[in-house]
């Protein structure tokens, strides 16, 4: 097999080829590189990689149409026939000469993310993904061009049937679906050969090992049919050859139901066991906290689907997929509202296709659709795009809604100039099972006793002495309070009410307001502060997260007394370097002075009171952005996911279950377009002229030899 490898390397280096189908791929690979990533600045080589598959089906029947064929038409065949080397040894060293040479361009491929790297996030998973999707493709198209070439000994009709059947195969979707919409048996044998799905499944943001052994699969059996055509050549002259024929039939027969079974046994596999989820935002795994929730699922939760199987939504049918192999309470039930049209009334007046009702013996709870994508307005086209999936955390609050034993309520203070909670976060208290009621100490001479928790979102207007005792009356009966802080110079002597309920726990607001003077601690301007997150459940999900920050613009500091019955966790900090300055509102000069209070500060604690046998609770932060659309859409939901920590918190349950919605936006890069030009001339220029001109230097040398 070494002899045959070398001696077919070597062909292809001693002549122009294998130097034309190398510079060609670097060429045009570097032609959409160019376009699509360093010109438009998409971040994700995978955009490039599905622009290029189309490139196999035209220079693999180049590269493969001569590596057997040739030698039939010259006879040298005969050579290598009746040589002592095995048949499986002279396919394979052929076969390994033209993956060697195809290897060249990819590795080249492999470059991609990294160059793009250096100008910005690039998804590095969906990105070698896609890379590895493009080498599977080319490995299998060339054993497929290997087997052609093995029956016929012209080179031209190679190519031509070479590149028949790899187009077939790539566009075997379309034909299946005009041969029949709901398909057949032809389907079923013609969907054997379907590249094109396969491919999707790949490129789509997963490493689906089904996909993979399929093309691994159809490699194998390809090199299996070319060693069965050679041997049927060299037994020819043989008495044996009609016993053989037959033997060598069997194994062909056995061999492809071999292929069939592997397939077929991977696809009986639950999808959590065959596919990794490759993508950043992790659109296509089920989160911990999902798992955690159905895994622990104590009753049957009936899930249906407004539509029928066949025509839903592809994507939102492998969560619902996922959620079922999850846990055998979960069912899904398919309602084709051709089939019962008046299904849905039961549940809702009007219902979208594809939406769903979640169902248990307690209650139900109504998906509608159009919540499942998030979508936005394309003003370069005028026409309304998908930006973000939300399916996971729909699906998983109402599980949670459906199962629960009752529904919490949490109470917004009203009445003192309060921020207005923004939609991000109104629905992300929603997704946490929790009603939001207005508190109106004007018109209510309490905290009512069913609150499980009392929001105070930045109050620019100081409370009454009334309204802070109903307040500390509250904590008294062992309630709960999250709070946000307003921007005060002198917060005490304005605000000395509000500074009371903070007195109950022994805190306070600093005077000032915090500049932090550490680089990595803060977010373009010294004002707008990048916290150490603590580990605490309160900060779950955040604190030593891949991306574990936090952005609170216009913090001041948080003075901790140190109390036997308080218990105080810091969950927010600046750095050492950080100080507090007042006087900003006269003077614009933010340096550090003599006689700023100096850094580190906490910016959001943790505070619990034993009062009898109940525990009170204080959680504040101290900046009234901290829970703003502004600040969380920098943070991916970081932000987010600490509000609802706390709303956890006040609801009693362990864990949050609010899951934020998974973006869709794709990952943009800037490149200089002097850089993208110089990289642009050395792909598609440089590098594959150099290569050509070497394989047409080392060609007319060998020709004058």
């Amino acid at each position: 097999m070494r002899a045959i490898y070398r001696r077919e390397l070597r062909a292809f280096f001693t002549s122009v080829t294998g130097w034309l189908f190398i510079a060609a791929h670097i060429c045009l690979a570097g032609l959409y590189f160019f376009a699509v990533n360093l010109l438009s600045g998409y971040g994700n080589v995978a955009d490039t990689v599905s622009s290029i598959l189309f490139l196999l089906l035209l220079t693999t029947p180049v590269l493969t149409m001569r590596i057997l064929a040739e030698d039939r038409k010259q006879k040298t065949d005969q050579l290598i026939l009746t040589a002592p080397v095995s048949v499986s040894g002279i396919v394979l060293g052929k076969y390994l000469a033209m993956a060697t040479v195809f290897t060249v361009p990819v590795g080249v491929m492999a470059l991609f993310p990294l160059i793009l790297r250096a100008y910005g996030t690039v998804p590095m998973g969906e990105s070698y993904t896609a890379v590895l999707v493009y080498y599977l493709f080319g490995l299998a198209c060339i054993a497929v061009g290997l087997f052609v070439s093995s029956i016929t000994e012209s080179q031209i009709i190679a190519a031509v049937v070479t590149f028949a059947l790899l187009f077939a195969a790539y566009m075997m979707s379309a034909i299946t679906s005009l041969i029949s919409q709901s398909g057949n048996w032809l389907t079923v044998i013609l969907n054997a050969f379907n590249f094109s799905s396969r491919l999707e499944d790949l490129l789509g943001g997963t490493l689906d090992l089904k996909a993979v052994v399929y093309f691994v699969t159809v490699i194998a059996v390809f090199l299996f049919l070319t060693v069965q055509s050679i041997q049927k050549r060299r037994y020819q002259i043989s008495v044996r050859s009609l016993k053989f024929g037959a033997y060598s039939s069997g194994m062909i027969v056995l061999v492809a139901a071999i292929a069939v079974f592997v397939n077929l046994a991977l696809s009986a596999l639950p999808d959590s066991y065959t596919t990794i989820d490759v993508t950043q935002q992790k659109l296509y795994s089920l989160t911990d906290t999902t798992k955690n929730l159905v895994q622990g699922l104590q009753e049957d939760v009936t899930i249906y689907v407004i539509n029928s199987e066949s025509g839903q939504d592809e994507m939102l049918g492998d969560t619902l997929k996922s959620y079922q192999d999850l846990s055998d309470h979960i069912r899904v039930v398919y309602q084709d509202p051709v089939v019962s049209p008046n299904f849905y009334k039961e549940y809702a007046d009007t219902i979208t296709i594809n939406s769903l009702i979640v169902e248990s013996e307690k209650r139900f709870r109504v998906v509608d659709y159009s919540d499942v994508y998030e979508t936005s307005m394309d003003y370069s086209s005028y026409s309304t795009v998908a930006t973000g999936y939300d399916a996971e955390g729909l699906l998983t609050s109402a599980i949670a809604y459906v199962t629960s034993e009752e529904t919490p309520v949490i109470y917004a203070l009203q009445g003192h100039d309060e921020l207005t909670l923004p939609e991000t976060f109104s629905d992300g208290l929603k997704k946490e099972n929790a009603d939001l009621e207005e508190l109106t100490f004007l018109t209510q001479e309490e905290v009512p006793e069913d609150a499980d928790g009392v929001l105070i979102l930045a109050p620019t207007g100081d409370l009454t002495q009334d309204d802070a005792q109903k307040l500390t009356d509250y904590l008294d009966r062992g309630g709960t309070i999250l709070m946000e802080t307003s921007y005060m110079e002198r917060f005490l002597q304005e605000m000395p009410n509000l500074s009371g309920v903070l007195e109950y726990f022994g805190l306070s607001i600093g005077d000032g307001l915090i500049l932090e003077a550490d680089a990595a601690r803060m977010y373009q301007s010294p004002v707008y502060l990048l916290p150490e997150v603590s580990s605490d459940s309160l900060t779950s999900g955040v604190y030593a997260s891949q991306y574990d920050y936090i952005l609170m613009p216009y913090a001041q500091p948080i003075l901790v007394e140190e109390r036997e019955d308080v218990e105080v966790t810091t969950l927010l900090s600046t750095s050492s370097l950080a100080y507090a300055k007042t006087g900003l509102e006269e003077n614009q000069d933010m340096t550090q002075e003599e006689g700023d209070a100096q850094g580190p500060f906490a910016v959001g604690v943790s505070a619990k009171k034993t009062v009898g046998e109940t525990t009170a609770q204080l959680i504040l932060y101290s900046s009234e952005m901290l829970f703003t659309d502004a600040t969380n859409q920098y943070t991916m939901d970081n932000n987010l996911q600490l509000f609802t920590n706390a709303v956890s918190a006040m609801t009693g349950e362990g864990e949050s279950i609010s899951i934020p919605a998974k973006s869709f936006e794709a990952a943009y890069i800037t490149v200089p377009a002097a850089s993208a030009l110089r990289l642009g001339i050395l792909l598609m220029g440089v590098i594959p002229v150099g290569l050509l001109a070497a394989g047409i230097i080392i060609w007319i040398r060998r020709k004058k030899r």
